[in-house]
């Protein structure tokens, strides 16, 4: 409900001033103030999933990169490990001569 009070004051001089005041009993909405705050929390909230899928990429990478790395001294321990069969047959073979 709106109401609309008008105030006359008379000085003694004669001088009239009039105040208008409106009163309501109905709260504020408030709608702008909510919809810029839900606005920021959805930008955050967007913000924090990329950033941890991009965290979650480099560590991807980064496992991907030590499984690459732990096969690569597989091979050469493999690689070295034939050599010594080789030598060692070689050594052998000198041997019964």
């Amino acid at each position: 409900m709106v109401e609309e009070r008008i105030t006359e004051t008379r000085t003694p001089d004669g001088n009239t001033h009039t105040t208008h005041t409106v009163v309501s009993d109905r709260a504020g909405s408030g709608g702008g103030a909510k919809w810029v705050l839900v606005v920021l929390l959805l930008v955050a909230v967007v913000a924090g999933v990329v950033f941890f899928s991009q965290a979650s990429d480099a560590e991807i990478a980064k496992d991907n990169a030590i499984a690459g790395a732990a096969e690569d001294v597989g091979n050469a321990a493999s690689q070295v490990g034939d050599a010594a069969q080789q030598a060692g047959e070689a050594a052998q073979d000198a041997v019964q001569q």
